[in-house]
């Protein structure tokens, strides 16, 4: 028959409720109300449930297939997220941190990017070496400001005290 599930819940509601009102995660309460929409007979069907949820039904069907292989374990299990390895190996994400310290520093980002081009053999593209210093090493290329040659040196002595 269609629409008809054959899920066999084996926590009572009050235990739903329960797990309901300790999940941490978004994910977590929706397969938990999941559970006990079903339990209560809220929802009659797993279509009804999804709508409930506003899911869609393959997903939750999804989740009580997961249910019926590992119970609420299997129910509640995530796989791991992992990002992509990053570019700049440890040892050059280093000498780049090193050399940002130095007072003279870089002019641009662009100059970083042929810095790691030349002296370390690494091609990045731009936004990439932005990314890097700006987010990952919180630093940013220091260009010194532009002074006159026409500067008296004791009236800016005399400026700095009084300020």
């Amino acid at each position: 028959m269609s629409g008809v599930y054959h899920l066999e819940i084996t926590e009572s509601e009050d235990e739903l409720k329960a797990l309901l009102r300790c999940q941490k995660t978004a994910s977590s309460k929706e397969r938990i109300q999941f559970l006990y929409l079903l339990k209560s007979e809220q929802a009659s069907t797993i279509q009804q449930a999804a709508k409930l949820l506003g899911r869609h039904r393959v997903t939750v069907q999804k989740w009580a297939k997961r249910y019926r292989d590992g119970q609420l374990a299997g129910l509640l299990s995530h796989k791991p997220r992992v990002g992509g390895k990053s570019t700049l190996p440890d040892w050059a994400e280093a000498a780049l941190k090193k050399r940002l310290e130095h007072t003279d520093g870089f002019e641009s980002y662009g100059a970083i990017q042929q810095w790691l081009a030349t002296q370390l053999g690494i091609v990045a593209p731009y936004k990439t070496v932005h990314k890097w210093v700006y987010y990952r090493l919180k630093a940013s290329p220091k260009v010194p400001r532009p002074q006159s040659d026409k500067q008296d040196v004791a009236q800016l002595a005399t400026y700095k005290k009084t300020c």
